[in-house]
């Protein structure tokens, strides 16, 4: 039996195969329901794998502010290592092993391994046929009658055949929400006006769409000293060598920067200490995003770390992806490839050293880590999506420390009624990549610990199709805290047990919403069949990232 004839009819199909979509699928199989679920590259699991960027989380990720799933997916990708790692005495005791000992997060690691923890917790449901996975599959059309999506149609990346999927629920969890373009859902782009919304750091004249955050081809390196590893000099070198954006301190290929949160000039080299490489921690750019270390295995069985580098100089910020037409976002796209090959290669040959030399020859590129062979991630980073038009819209006031001090509301952030999960991160905005007056520089500012409202997952319109991913009722500034691995888990989890629990009580999204008894129903399911937490302890109601 074909794939197109076991995938066309189901009854939740999600669209993109990214952390929230792998969550949407997960809860709604575990709540009884058949479920397709695709994603355009070979893996499962977006910005954790085929974007290469460990886990950006909070710092309570191990006791709060998760659900019950994230935390097996965590507990997976530790165990792992345990179970296949021939790890040192001190990293086997440890209950909160970090693989890589990156900085960024307690759970840095390689991507094939969350990959395979994916895998993991699917497997059960895929064993027969109540989960079906079509990887490498990307959505080209979609056909609606009245408020309702009728279907999809995908094609094979490979051998360009098309399937068409119907489902009474369907699931944007693509990374730019391109579901909602193709459906016709109302849905905005870019940075809102302040007019609008009201929020501080908003533009300050007409909303600008083409005004998103940069998005980062990621790639992963290891360091032997002794070699020479330098790439082929990129064709346009010269042009990311001179490139400086007006804000920027120097040029972005260098090791100065700014402080997002300050805008203050710094600098940040590769290596600070002699003895970085070797796992020592440190605050340079080297044990920032690392995602293996070698301190955690016996001395000398491996020759180096190998670090995740997604910095500032690889932020693309020539252009969008959202808002232009395919011939100029595929050359975005392959400009973003070209600027972070050329950084690499700055840094094997021109970067300033610690001993006064230029150039880290011995950087390797480890594309064999990435599951590719160019050795760069499969799939850019992406940071910012098209988002609903929906019910409710999380605003700048209701997350923020200054703009709620401002307004004069409580301490923390605005309690939801209508709570689906919780979150953390501080609103964190990189530069833009467009609009009228071209890049502009980081907004990032403090926020409370913020909840997930049902309302910002439905559409103001449209009934069946929900979002799994970063294109929730949020604007250009909230998307700076809501877009992160954790909260979009927990987002993709929601939507997927909220289409599973309409379909089993007969309800419908709006109504969940809109209904006390209902609602609290919903959240009865969320609490107690998969174990979300959908408020904050008081102990950390406001506190401040």
């Amino acid at each position: 039996m074909t794939v197109q004839e076991t995938a066309q009819e189901t009854d939740v199909l999600v669209v993109g195969g990214g952390l929230g979509g792998v969550a949407a699928a997960l809860a709604a199989a575990r709540l009884g329901r058949r479920v397709v679920l695709t994603e355009e590259s070979p893996w499962l699991g977006g910005q954790m794998t085929s974007q290469a960027v460990p886990p950006d989380e909070h710092p309570w990720i191990e006791t709060e502010g998760a659900t019950r799933s994230y935390r097996r997916l965590r507990r997976n990708i530790r165990d792992y290592y345990r179970r296949n790692y021939d790890l040192n005495d001190d990293a086997l005791v440890t209950s909160v092993l970090n693989p890589g000992g990156g900085g960024v997060s307690p759970i840095c690691h390689e991507p094939a391994v969350g990959v395979t923890a994916i895998a993991e917790l699917l497997a059960p449901f895929r064993s027969d046929a109540q989960l079906t996975v079509l990887t490498e599959h990307e959505p080209v059309a979609a056909e609606t009658e009245g408020d309702q999506v009728v279907s999809v149609t995908l094609r094979a990346r490979r051998t360009g055949e098309q399937v068409t999927l119907t489902a009474p629920y369907i699931l944007d969890a693509t990374e730019l929400g391109d579901l909602l373009e193709l459906a016709g859902v109302e849905h905005v782009t870019g940075a809102e006006s302040r007019d609008e919304t009201g929020e501080p750091h908003a533009l300050d004249g007409p909303a600008d769409p083409l005004d998103q955050q940069s998005f980062t081809w990621c790639f992963a390196v290891d360091y032997h000293p002794e070699a020479d590893f330098t790439i082929d000099r990129p064709a346009d070198y010269d042009f990311w060598r001179a490139y400086r954006p007006d804000f920027w301190p120097a040029p972005l290929l260098s090791w100065e920067d700014v402080i997002p949160q300050t805008l203050a000039p710094r600098r940040e080299a590769i290596f600070e200490h002699p003895d970085s490489p070797r796992g020592h921690v440190t605050a340079d750019r080297w044990n920032f995003r690392r995602i293996f270390s070698a301190a955690n295995y016996r001395p000398g069985r491996y020759g180096s770390d190998v670090t995740l580098v997604n910095w500032p100089q690889i932020d693309y910020m020539e252009g969008p992806l959202i808002g232009v037409d395919d011939a100029t976002r595929e050359r975005h796209l392959e400009a973003s490839r070209r600027q972070s090959l050329s950084f690499l290669y700055w840094m094997q040959t021109e970067a300033p050293r610690l001993d006064g030399g230029t150039g880290y020859k011995g950087l390797r590129l480890r594309g064999d880590v990435l599951g590719t062979d160019d050795g760069l991630a499969m799939r850019p980073y992406i940071r910012e999506s098209r988002r609903i038009r929906a019910e409710f819209t999380v605003l700048e006031q209701h997350v923020g420390v200054q703009a709620r001090a401002e307004a004069g509301l409580p301490a923390g952030a605005e309690p939801f009624a209508d709570t689906v999960g919780t979150g953390s991160y501080r609103i964190d905005l990189h530069p833009s990549s467009g609009g009228r007056s071209g890049p502009r520089t980081y907004i990032d500012i403090a926020d409370h610990p913020f909840q997930i409202p049902l309302g910002a997952l439905i559409p103001q319109r449209v009934e069946n199709l929900l979002p799994a991913n970063k294109n929730i009722g949020t604007t250009h500034i909230t998307n700076g805290c809501y877009r992160l691995h954790p909260v979009e888990w927990t987002i993709g989890e929601a939507a997927g047990a909220l289409a599973a629990h309409c379909l089993n009580s007969g309800s419908t999204p709006r109504k969940v919403r809109n209904d006390p008894a209902l609602l609290a129903d919903f959240q009865r399911l969320l609490r107690t069949r998969l174990g979300f937490q959908l408020t904050w302890p008081e102990h950390l109601r406001t506190a401040q990232r």
